[in-house]
């Protein structure tokens, strides 16, 4: 603890916040990093510092830090009706202009759209939707749920247990029983020598066949995957993978529920991820860019067969017994509402497709530097991962914190990135400049140029 507290923010957060996804004792000696004010691309600290945030905070302010119409919509709406529950019949204007455009922006046919304020709360409903889903068709003993390796899906206790990453479950007791993993598709540590990558998908999808088939397929509720693998390091898919794991889900009967709270709204150049790999999903989540994270907002849309099914289970119970207070927030909805009208206006899509070769032909440029093993990404998303032995592919030690280092290099060049893991991730907001993304790029090169001369 520090000594000689006194009365700023920083000491004051030391005393009274308890951030997540941090090392809380290491927080009691750093503190935190004070975000005071916005504008565009960059945010500003409470010492007066302008960063770029290269990470769209967390994946999620697509349209940065100072879009007045979202801020309208937002005031607009407290001033008319500020609040009103989805519960029992009831809803607001708002959350049904969000719904029908969701609907209508669908990458394949969905009926139905429910709403949440957080990712992780629509995984969760996603599972109890496959769960409620196999009961209400005589088939209640389809409960397990498939993810991967590497996987983030959230951290409420369904959600973390989905997530395939070891932090969210140690301590925790964590993954709950029922929730099953198979491998990460990574092209860079999971190919055979001499494997193409159609092979590689094949295969990968012959180890999800055989973990079902082990566990029995009339068990099996559903498998979760994001189209991109976002926070387990920009892991982007294999040719023909979603094809392969696709033909064997249907051939046993599991819904694909396509997590796209990452991948959704523009972020790979296409308006979803499941377009650009050809994902036809039973269920959809979707939060982050909904709302350019303005304000809290999740949906989960469904396919008609999965509705229709459930709606006569809810006939049958007199009710749905699920859902949240702040579900379907009419602020929340009109600020959505917004965002959307501003990814068409900007054609969100193409802007991507145009910054997206100056991000990743700008990394991939690192890829001589002998610390750099690979990179990767699509769009606006991509990863630079770093290995001490570049032809055996070997890790630096974790203690050795090489990604943590660059990024604090890259911090002190004035952009604002994500170390995780053995990778460096960036996620810049959509709508940054050509200047930006150069500068962002730049950074990085000089940030792993610095790290590198003190390895060596």
């Amino acid at each position: 603890m520090l000594s000689n507290l006194d009365n700023s923010p920083h000491s004051r957060d030391i005393q009274s916040h308890a951030h997540p996804q941090t090392n809380f004792r290491a927080h009691e000696q750093i503190g935190p990093m004070i975000i005071d004010s916005g504008n565009g691309v960059r945010i500003r600290d409470d010492n007066g510092r302008d960063f770029i945030d290269g990470m769209a905070g967390l994946w999620c302010t697509s349209l940065g830090f100072s879009e007045q119409r979202l801020i309208d919509a937002a005031c607009r709406q407290m001033r008319k009706l500020p609040y009103t529950q989805t519960f029992a019949h009831r809803t607001s204007e708002p959350v049904i202009d969000l719904a029908e455009a969701l609907l209508q922006r669908a990458p394949s046919p969905m009926s139905k759209v429910m709403f949440q304020s957080s990712g992780s709360e629509a995984v969760d409903t996603a599972i109890k939707l496959a769960w409620y889903y196999f009961a209400a068709i005589g088939k209640p003993e389809k409960r397990k749920i498939i993810g991967r390796t590497k996987a983030y899906h959230g951290t409420t206790i369904a959600a973390a247990s989905l997530t395939g990453l070891p932090n969210m479950h140690n301590g925790y007791g964590l993954p709950l029983p029922g929730f099953l993993h198979v491998s990460c598709p990574d092209t860079y540590r999971g190919m055979q020598e001499g494997e193409t990558e159609a092979a590689y998908s094949e295969r990968l999808a012959g180890e999800l066949e055989a973990l079902i088939i082990k566990e029995d397929p009339e068990t099996i509720a559903a498998f979760f995957a994001e189209p991109v693998m976002g926070t387990g390091g920009v892991m982007v898919p294999p040719e023909g993978y979603f094809d392969a794991v696709q033909k064997v889900l249907r051939k046993h009967e599991i819904l694909l529920v396509a997590d796209e709270v990452i991948c959704g709204f523009g972020r790979t150049g296409q308006y979803w991820g499941s377009q650009l790999y050809g994902l036809e999903p039973d269920m959809l989540t979707c939060a982050k860019g909904l709302s350019s994270a303005y304000f809290p907002i999740s949906a989960l849309m469904i396919n008609d067969r999965v509705y229709q099914a459930i709606a006569d289970f809810t006939q049958q119970f007199n009710g749905f017994g699920h859902g949240y207070t702040y579900g379907g927030h009419p602020v929340g909805a009109a600020v959505a509402m917004e965002t959307l009208r501003i990814y068409d206006e900007m054609d969100i899509c193409a802007r991507v497709r145009s910054l997206a070769p100056l991000l990743q032909d700008g990394l991939r440029s690192l890829g001589d530097m002998p610390i750099v093993g690979n990179v990767r990404g699509v769009g606006l998303m991509a990863a630079v991962e770093f290995v001490s032995d570049k032809s055996a592919r070997l890790p630096f030690p974790m203690e050795a914190n090489v990604a943590g280092r660059i990024a604090n290099a890259i911090k002190e060049r004035g952009v604002l990135l994500r170390a995780l893991g053995p990778s460096l991730v960036l996620s810049p907001p959509l709508i940054a400049t050509e200047a930006d993304i150069r500068e962002i790029v730049a950074a990085v090169a000089d940030s792993v140029a610095f790290i590198q001369e003190l390895i060596d």
